[in-house]
């Protein structure tokens, strides 16, 4: 099926680039030497494309005079030709050859759409880490050990869990803590981290709430005390209405995968921002970068530089007071601790 501007493009409207300039609100500004067409290639991605129109990619409804109400994806395929067009004094996005946003079938030999993320590379983190309270926490079943008393397990091995399991759910995942996540200004407690070691199927359950399990696959030895919850059954939404976050909204990056403190281009985060604020997957946020400290040459005291905009995140994992977000653009390098806020405020 032949694409045009749908939920799959929602996504690839949701990225700025280095030259993003803010708009009035009332204005949809386009990028400073936009193309006049540009072909699409193989290895593109759709934020790649997006930020070569758009200076607030996350307007493209307005671009492509889109109702976002309807569910009707289409996609976009190496070899096609977005070109740039007026409506009504308005500029307008297009696919050549197609008259209408509509879709059509056409023959072509069999070829992956253009992704709208780099999925293959941020996959398994948007996949395999989860946030849950201190109540959850507490209530959710825990690894007794192996069989013949192991205390660790793998791929292939038998292992006993404590706790009551959801009784249609015969798939789980085991996760281990990872960290305490602490409002930096406040310091509340707003969940506990966990990643995903391995996946295990039920084999039985007894009237003390124990149950064996298969581990079926393990990314790392099960251990005592790691917890046990059922495996989604569907994947995490890979595909958005991207949008700025709502205004007086900002807060601070927790965390980055792998405990690094630098982050880059793509690298998945933490942020202190999650569903008691509003904050749904696809909102947008930009980040400043904490300004330096340094001596005033004049009266010798130690004085702030500014904080300066240094990149573009997007949401989209929530929980009630955490979320996950892609960082989209890097200006520079960001940083565990630097405020973000949205591009509204």
């Amino acid at each position: 099926m032949k694409k045009l501007a749908g939920l799959c493009l929602a996504s690839w409207l949701a990225i700025t680039t280095p030259n993003q300039a803010h708009a009035r609100a009332d204005v949809l500004a386009l990028q400073e030497g936009y193309p006049q067409e540009y072909v699409v290639v193989k290895g593109d991605t759709l934020w790649d494309i997006s930020g070569r129109f758009l200076t607030q990619p996350w307007r493209w409804p307005e671009i492509w005079g889109v109702n976002p109400q309807i569910d009707d994806p289409h996609w976009i395929y190496p070899g096609d030709v977005i070109y740039m067009t007026w409506v009504d004094g308005k500029p307008r996005l297009r696919i050549k050859g197609d008259n209408k946003l509509v879709p059509r079938a056409r023959a072509t030999p069999l070829e992956n759409p253009i992704p709208a993320i780099p999925l293959k590379d941020m996959d398994a983190f948007m996949q395999e880490n989860v946030v849950l309270d201190d109540e959850l926490l507490a209530e959710t079943p825990y690894v007794l050990g192996g069989r013949n008393k192991r205390i660790i397990a793998g791929a292939g091995d038998r292992i006993y869990a404590r706790g009551e399991m959801e009784s249609d759910h015969k798939y789980q995942n085991i996760y281990r803590p990872l960290q305490a996540f602490h409002d930096p200004i406040t310091d509340e407690l707003l969940g506990y981290e966990l990643s995903k070691i391995a996946e295990a199927y039920v084999v039985s359950t007894n009237d003390e709430d124990i149950a064996t399990l298969e581990l079926a696959k393990s990314q790392q030895e099960v251990r005592v005390m790691d917890r046990v919850l059922p495996a989604p059954e569907t994947r995490i939404q890979s595909m958005f209405y991207p949008a700025p976050a709502p205004e007086e909204t900002e807060g601070y990056i927790l965390s980055v995968d792998g405990g690094v403190q630098k982050i880059g281009r793509f690298d998945a985060v933490a942020i202190n921002k999650g569903r008691r604020e509003g904050v749904k997957p696809g909102h947008v946020f930009i980040v400043y970068a904490a300004g330096e400290e340094m001596d005033d040459p004049v009266t010798g005291e130690r004085v702030k530089l500014p904080d300066e905009e240094a990149g573009t995140l997007m949401v989209y994992k929530v929980y009630d007071k955490v979320s996950y977000a892609l960082v989209m653009t890097a200006l520079n390098v960001l940083s565990v601790g630097d405020n973000f806020k949205s591009p509204d405020l």
